[in-house]
């Protein structure tokens, strides 16, 4: 299998909560449709026009004046391996029509799936707050509603409105293969150390992007974060609201961002939190990566007396050993060294699940891999019954179709084996084999070496970063702001070990708060400890 760490903000939590209760205790645009290529006419900024699509193209009126026709949820797909239940009373979902290619906006259309529930102080209401939870690949159909509890006070001002992004769950998710193909990727050794370990490793990677093609070769060219993007000033329009307010994390904030350059003018208030760089290409994406998760690793070593050193010796010959010999757990299926290695990435996310973290460690050098392996299926989005969600499938389809990165096993070798595993013994090997594995031989070209995210005449962006964050880390929340540009991008900076700062932490959370309902804007610069 490959290994690129998920950026999924809010979305983790929900992971870890679900194995805990277990335990018992990565498109095609194209041409115009490239967010390098915005919209120009000669102009820096798209067309303000109603229904714009690339160019400036108008959406037809059947698309932009449609009605959404609001039930009673039933189950959403199930985002985290099979957690999801049916939301409460208070949300309504609907299916919204996009154009499936935005080339040809009076073509084909696609369903993008919604969620809402309406702002309870109906005098007071702002309009409507479009949340995104990071993956990508990430529903949130079924993430929303999960987590509701945690945006009652937005839901006093707003209608609280989550979607599933194209190729995602509810919204035509991509398909690549099946569970019992999925679990046996697991099993495979993603840190090769033969021929045949390598051979097996890319002929697997192969195996996955024509898995893809072959289930979803529909989609596959029209689903990346410029599309999305376009499918939320959509959203905007068809629930009434002149300017677009939202909320995202993590890889949410990659696409809030390209919202904002695409439309700098419809630009509400947009809050970004847990940061992706936008400034990294292919290689610096996994290298951010496997900084920020080594840093985090020493951070929880820390918070236990050990030294940084000592406890990264522990954890590689804890995976060397398990990968000579896979450790028994308490089912029929062992603990391999790609289950350790996510057992360990998931706590990783958030400093309050660092004792599961201590737990499962002890027990694997005990001999005992089931704690890690519970913890490694929620990672995985496995559930109880074996079934895997297809929410990595979204992932890898979404973010190879975004970016043009594409490496061989010869470059990996040459280039970064060597340098990611100097930076971190633990995740540098993992990361670095997953730049020749993620996007190869993938059917679809990607759209961009960077996100352009340049927003010149957009309204003030809060732009939150936490010191400790593992999956993005805090040095992006610097470049974005700076990207987003002068009097557009608002740094605040978190001080914590949290993947997000929206619910961690109490000042961030008011900080937050106080923006999207108020219009509060801190001093760029704001720091909260």
């Amino acid at each position: 299998m490959t290994m690129r760490v998920r950026a999924g903000a809010l979305a983790a939590a929900l992971l870890l909560a679900g194995a805990v209760a277990g335990c018992g205790g990565g498109s095609d645009t194209g041409g115009d449709d490239r967010p390098g290529a915005r919209e120009k006419s000669g102009s820096s900024a798209p067309a303000d026009g109603p229904g714009t699509g690339p160019g400036g193209a108008a959406l037809p009126a059947a698309l932009t004046g449609q009605k959404l026709d609001w039930k009673r949820c039933e189950a959403p797909v199930a985002a985290h391996g099979g957690y999801a239940e049916r939301p409460g009373e208070q949300w309504r979902c609907a299916t919204l029509r996009a154009p499936l290619d935005y080339r040809e906006p009076s073509g084909e259309t696609i369903g993008i799936a919604l969620i809402r529930a309406e702002a309870k102080d109906s005098d007071r209401r702002i309009g409507s707050l479009l949340f995104n939870f990071g993956g990508p690949g990430g529903s949130g159909v079924a993430s929303l509603p999960s987590s509701g509890n945690d945006f009652e006070t937005l839901r006093g001002r707003y209608d609280l409105v989550g979607f599933d992004p194209r190729g995602v769950a509810q919204s035509s998710a991509v398909v690549c293969r099946d569970s019992a193909q999925t679990e046996a990727a697991h099993r495979l050794d993603s840190t090769p150390d033969t021929a045949g370990e390598e051979r097996a490793y890319m002929e697997n990677a192969r195996a996955f992007g024509a898995g893809c093609a072959k289930r979803s070769g529909k989609v596959l060219p029209h689903i990346g974060t410029t599309s999305a993007a376009r499918d939320m000033d959509l959203i905007r329009q068809v629930l009434g609201d002149g300017k677009l307010h939202y909320l995202g994390f993590s890889y949410g904030t990659e696409l809030g961002a390209v919202y904002a350059h695409l439309y700098p003018s419809r630009v509400g208030r947009l809050a970004l939190d847990a940061v992706v760089d936008p400034t990294a290409d292919f290689a610096g994406g996994a290298r951010n990566q496997v900084l920020g998760f080594q840093r985090t690793l020493e951070n929880y070593f820390k918070s236990r007396g050990i030294g940084a050193d000592e406890g990264t010796e522990r954890v590689v010959k804890l995976l060397e050993k398990v990968d000579r010999e896979p450790l028994p757990t308490d089912s029929d299926r062992d603990l391999t060294e790609n289950h350790a290695l996510a057992g360990i990435i998931l706590p990783l996310y958030s400093e309050k699940q660092w004792p599961y973290l201590t737990d499962a460690l002890k027990a694997a050098e005990g001999g005992d891999g089931t704690q890690l392996l519970m913890l490694a299926d929620s990672f995985n989005n496995r559930d109880q019954n074996g079934k895997y969600s297809t929410q990595d499938h979204s992932q890898r389809a979404i973010s190879c179709a975004d970016s043009k990165g594409r490496m061989t096993t010869d470059q990996v070798k040459s280039r970064y084996l060597a340098e990611f595993t100097e930076i971190s013994p633990v995740f540098g090997p993992f990361l670095a084999w997953d730049l020749a594995g993620w996007c190869a031989d993938w059917p679809v070209p990607g759209a961009w070496e960077k996100p352009e995210v340049s927003a010149e005449g957009a309204a003030p962006i809060l732009v939150v970063g936490t010191t400790g964050d593992s999956a993005t880390p805090y040095e992006g929340a610097k470049k974005m702001a700076d990207e987003l540009g002068e009097g557009v991008g608002v740094l605040v900076t978190n001080k914590g070990d949290s993947h997000g700062a929206y619910g961690t932490s109490e000042c961030a959370t008011r900080t937050i708060d106080a923006y999207l309902l108020d219009g509060k804007i801190p001093p760029n610069g704001k720091v909260c400890s």
